[in-house]
């Protein structure tokens, strides 16, 4: 009859403690926003009226994102706040300059250069969900200096997407983080030497 063989002693575990950063808000509306563009995105070149209406929508529930994340930006928790992350653009600059030279430091929150695309895209968003909602109101009905603004200001959104999600990859890749699933789940790698962590 074989004896069971006692499994090993657990070896304490190496990995270091996650630190929460975003709040289930920041999250929320990042990926509700994320999602509302997708869906404006696929459903702006459709000429059924159900698609149009659903392009309607997505403009308007981007909107209302954009509006509540405004606030939050305001009220929020520490890292949600842009006064904790948004900085000046000497220190942007400068950090432009340690990232050329592959000298950049790990921000916890958002980096400089990531803060600034987040107020670009979110008045982008604003100014692009708002054009489209003027758009379909009796004042503004047809207007064609309206309707190519509104395409610009989309087009525009979805460079400056690209290029956040050019450096979010980026970003990932040089501080050996993964920044979207840090996003799904809120926490990040705590801080370690020569990390940025912005006070309020």
């Amino acid at each position: 009859m074989n004896t069971p063989v006692p499994a090993p002693d657990a070896q304490p575990s190496t990995q270091p403690a996650m630190v929460k950063v975003w709040d289930v808000l920041v999250r929320l509306l990042h990926w509700s926003l994320v999602s509302a563009v997708l869906l404006a995105w696929v459903t702006s070149e459709a000429d059924q009226p159900l698609a149009q209406q659903v392009h309607e929508w997505a403009g308007l529930t981007a909107l209302a994102v954009i509006a509540l994340r405004l606030v939050w930006g305001v009220i929020g928790s520490r890292h949600a706040r842009f006064v904790q992350f948004v900085r000046n653009p000497r220190t942007t600059l400068h950090y432009a300059q340690q990232m050329l030279s592959l000298r950049e430091p790990r921000h916890i929150g958002h980096n400089p250069l990531g803060a600034w695309m987040i107020v670009a895209l979110l008045t982008v968003g604003m100014l692009a969900a708002g054009s489209g909602w003027l758009s379909i109101t009796d004042r503004f009905w047809g207007e064609e200096w309206l309707a190519e603004l509104h395409e610009f200001l989309a087009n525009l959104l979805l460079s400056l997407a690209a290029i956040h999600v050019c450096g979010v990859l980026f970003a990932s890749l040089r501080h050996r983080e993964n920044l979207p699933r840090a996003m799904l789940s809120g926490r990040k790698r705590p801080p370690a030497a020569g990390d940025v962590d912005n006070v309020d």
